[in-house]
């Protein structure tokens, strides 16, 4: 006697086809309810926009800052000084605040001046500075970007709301502000154009 009985050789009724077939049906029918509700949670158009955004830096001058939107927020692009990167990069990590980078692109850097200008990457490049810039004690928007501004006692940016001054690196030096100004996801896409996000 074989291991297969009579009863598992037997045709598929009609009734093994309705129900194969009703299943099916039902399985395509969930599935047309699930991927649109699992499509709407996805970010719609205006919000990926949003996502990146594209500077050119070619007309900012040796000193010069800019401040652009990104997301709902300023960021503050700031082509530095020799001075100013001299200045920065002897200020001992010891002597911050924060001793961290706060950089988006590599959170592991400590708040050297080097870690501060490091795009994503992995390259620093000492004469521009990427920030968001929000002060990171209140949400308040720092001073120090357009000429004629304070820059506060660190020659960087000054927050009037309850008196943070950070340095030209975005490091706080002095006031309530608990981190330094966070530096976002960026990269050079050229010699002239970054892009944040």
């Amino acid at each position: 006697m074989s291991a297969i009985s009579d009863h598992d050789l037997e045709e598929p009724t009609r009734r093994d086809f309705i129900h194969l077939v009703a299943g099916s049906a039902a399985a395509v029918g969930a599935a047309g309810v699930v991927v649109p509700l699992v499509h709407q949670m996805n970010p719609d158009a205006s919000v990926l926009a949003l996502a990146t955004k594209e500077v050119d830096l070619s007309s900012i001058e040796v000193g010069q800052a800019i401040k652009v939107m990104w997301q709902g927020k300023p960021v503050f692009i700031r082509r530095r000084t020799a001075e100013e990167i001299a200045v920065a990069e002897e200020t001992p990590v010891s002597d911050l605040p924060d001793d961290r980078s706060r950089n988006l692109n590599d959170e592991a850097l400590d708040a050297s001046d080097t870690a501060r200008t490091t795009a994503s990457d992995g390259v620093a490049r000492p004469e521009w500075l990427v920030l968001v810039g929000v002060c990171t004690h209140l949400g308040c928007i720092p001073l120090g970007t357009s000429q004629g501004e304070i820059k506060g006692d660190y020659n960087g940016w000054f927050c009037p709301c309850h008196g943070s001054h950070y340095d030209t690196a975005g490091r706080i030096r002095k006031g309530p502000a608990p981190e330094n100004l966070p530096v976002p996801p960026y990269e050079f896409i050229s010699d002239s154009v970054v892009k944040i996000g």
